[in-house]
This record gives C-alpha cells, structure tokens and sequence, in this order.
C-alpha cells in the first residue's frame, strides 16, 4: 500500500477493510479472533468497541500458515468448526459464509474451501481437482506449472475448517516452496493424503472474494461496495436517479420513496427518512435527515434536519446543529452546534454559532452571532417569534426576547426585553460635496 496505516485500516464505503470482513463474519455464531501483525496496536484500538473478539499476535510474518499458528491454544479450547478468513477481502458477503458452513457440515468436510471461477486467475492459488471433482490441492501461483496456471478456478483465502484436523494440519507444514513459507494450503494436500474429505464452494461471480494489495485494488473494491450499497437503496423503494455519480457507505440508512439525485454523498452514519429529497451537489456525513426534509448542495457533518425542513443550496450544517421541523435554511447559511426550532427561517448569507432559536423566528440576510471572544465561545438566545434585521450583529452572550425586532445594521451588545425593537447604531454623518473636493484635491496634486 505504501502507507504508514496498517493495510486493513485502509477504508472502503466507510468501513475499514477489516470492519467489512468481521461483518460479514458477524451473523456467523461463536467468538471471532483476528490475527495481527504489522501496527498491532493500531488495529486493536480500532476494535475497541467490539465485543467478543479475540487478538492474537503473529511475532514473524512467514505466510498463511504461521498467520494461523498463534490462535491454536484458543482454537483448541473450543473445538468445532473455523472458518478462516482475510482481513483485506472486504467484499465477502454473510451469505456466502452462511452457505460455505452449511456446505461444510452437510458433507462433513475437514476442510471445504471457498473458491470462484474468474476469467484472469493470475496471482492466485488453483484448485486441482482429482476424477472425483473434489478438490486435491491448492497450487500457489508462483509455485504452479504452465498446466495449474491455465486453471481458471482459483482459491478465496477462506475456508471452513473442523478445528481438530486444521489443528493436526498445521504440525505438519513445512517451508518447502518458492518464498519459504508456511502455507496453510499445504494443509489440504496433508489431508487428501489422508483420505480425508475436502470440499469446495465455488462462487459464480468473483469480486466477491478480491483481495486489496495496493490503492488501485482498494479503489476497485470501494466502486464495488459503493455500487452494492445503492443497489440496496434501489431494491429497497429508494429513487437514485445517477447511481455513477452517487456515492453511499454501507453504514447508510434511507426510507422509502426518498430520491437521491445527482453527486451525492452519504456517508458514515448517516440516516435519512421517507420521502425526503437530497442533492444534488450534497455531502451529508454522520447526519440524520427526517421524513419528507429536502436538502440541496449542502455540506452537513453531525447535524440533525427535522421533518418537512428545506436545506440549501450550499448551507452548510456543523456538528451539534439541530434544525426543527418546517425550517427554512437558504443559501451560504453556516450553522454551528444551535438548535433552531420550528418554522425558523435563516434565509442567506448568515452565520449562527452556539445559538438557540425560539419557534417561527425570522432572521435577515447577512445575520452574525458574534459567539467567539478570542477565548471562549458564548451563547445567544433568540426567543420565538423574534424578528432580526439584515447585517446584525448579535454580540455574545446576548438574549433577544420573543417577538422582539431587532433593526436591520444594529450591532447589539445588550439583551433585548420581549417585543422591544432595539437599534444599535452610529449616527450618520453626511459631508455634501465631501467626494468632489477629494477629486480636485488629487488632480491638483497629480499636476505637480
């Protein structure tokens, strides 16, 4: 990858490449435990808030096989079936893992390998298969002849496993092929020759078992994610009118009947309500949109949009902003962590940082909450029904009462009782004929 983050940290649609593999694995039932090697430390704080999982440490990284090796012990003490898996296969789906199990018991398999047929299988181990059609071998690309290497059937990486015999096959590896590794595909080999059953799941379509070794793969595997996850969207009521050019994580949520329109961007946590619309032009991000709002061009991280709101064009929404039911936020408007009740209308042009604002209030264009004082940020108040002129000023802390008005240029330092009308302002001052003077006063001075 040619990176500083661990691998398996790298993201696609919102989810490390790790976070992707333990989901899929997640409906399986029993304990998951996740080898680590190469920034060890940072991948285990990245799974912190998981439960039920288990680390173990691979001290030298000498291939597949060894990867195994430092989850015996525990593997031993539960008995059963395993399913090993890649934490850089992100694409994997719960329903392949849930038919490879059932494949695997149903047969009674040592081993039952997840394998596809691809039309490129360069890089990846082939199954030989003997006259029974069962698998006999895996043969790693590197290591493979000119006949394996015109197999087409190749080896995922995953694999259910009964414990007892992947237990067993792991003694018996040897380093005895082109890198000096520990394979855990030799295991299969160990087995065949021990007339144990080994079976194979093969999969018809095979992005869902690539791997990500580089950026250009992850990209590939992001396109792919991104695609499932708006297809989802479709399958579900959801209109997506430019799938190409929308972008969805798979942590997403949309209701019913909402549309998506062109160049948006849903991402992290994200939640949107029924018959909504979004776009085009928007990028919501950990931000919950409720039934029937409408948000356009607008920037929005940890903001909540109440039900039948009107966001945009370009608003944009920082965390901790709240905007009430039937609100009304216009163009270049940026909010801050304030809650505007219902029915607010903050039409263009405005910042509102650090403010509460009461139900039906109207603020003018080019509104400034003047909540920073160089050391600390300060809270307005603006009670319901409050009318604030165009280019004021509110000067934090300050509370505006209900029904108040506040005159279009006031620069307010002082609260404001309930259904006043304030006015800050310098006097005007008017010098006639003050601009003609200056003019002859440099043509003068331009002549000398």
């Amino acid at each position: 990858m040619k990176s500083d983050l661990p691998k398996v940290l790298h993201r696609a649609a919102g989810r490390s490449l790790l976070e992707h593999v333990l989901e899929a694995a997640g409906p399986l039932q029993g304990a998951a435990g996740v080898v680590l090697g190469r920034g060890a430390d940072r991948v285990k704080e990245s799974l912190a808030g998981r439960k039920n999982l288990f680390f173990f440490i691979q001290k030298e990284r000498r291939g597949s096989g060894d990867a195994v090796r430092p989850a015996a012990g525990w593997l031993s003490r539960r008995g059963g079936d395993v399913v090993v898996l890649c934490g850089d296969a992100p694409l994997i789906r719960p329903q392949t893992l849930k038919a490879l199990v059932a494949r695997h018991r149903r047969e009674k398999n040592a081993a039952t390998l997840l394998t596809a047929t691809v039309v490129d299988p360069t890089g990846y181990g082939r199954i030989r298969r003997g006259l029974d059609d069962r698998p006999r071998a895996i043969v790693e690309h590197r290591d493979a002849s000119p006949e394996d290497r015109a197999i087409r059937e190749i080896n995922s990486g995953t694999y259910c496993f009964r414990v007892r015999d992947l237990l067993e096959g792991l003694k018996r590896l040897r380093p005895d092929n082109a890198k000096g590794e520990y394979y855990i595909t030799d295991v299969i080999g160990y087995f065949v020759a021990r007339g144990r059953r080994v079976g194979a799941h093969c999969l018809p379509d095979g992005d869902e078992i690539l791997g990500v070794n580089n950026r250009r793969e992850l990209a590939e595997a992001d396109r792919l994610l991104n695609r499932r996850a708006v297809d989802a969207l479709m399958d579900g009521g959801v209109t997506v009118l430019d799938p190409a050019t929308t972008r969805v994580d798979a942590t997403v949520r949309v209701g019913r009947d909402t549309v998506i329109e062109p160049n948006t961007f849903l991402v992290g946590r994200t939640t949107i309500g029924r018959g909504c619309r979004v776009g085009p032009f928007a990028r919501l991000e950990d931000t919950t949109v409720a039934d029937g709002a409408q948000v356009r061009a607008t920037f929005s991280t940890g903001a909540r949009v109440g039900r039948g709101a009107q966001v945009g064009p370009f608003a944009h929404l920082r965390s901790g902003t709240d905007i009430g039911p039937n609100a009304r936020v216009g163009n270049f408007v940026e909010i801050k962590k304030s809650r505007l009740a219902a029915g607010v209308k903050a039409g263009h042009l405005t910042y509102l940082g650090d403010a509460t604002v009461g139900a039906g209030v109207n603020i003018g264009a080019g509104v400034i909450t003047c909540n920073y004082d160089g050391y600390a940020k300060h809270p307005t108040v603006i009670g319901a029904g409050a009318f604030i002129g165009s280019n004021a000023n509110l000067v934090a802390p300050l509370r505006v009462g209900a029904g108040a008005v506040v005159g279009a240029g006031s620069t307010l330092t002082r609260d404001v009782p309930t259904d006043a009308l304030a006015l800050e302002r310098a006097p005007a001052v008017v010098k006639r004929g003050w601009a003609k003077t200056k003019r002859n006063e440099l043509r003068r001075h331009a002549a000398h």
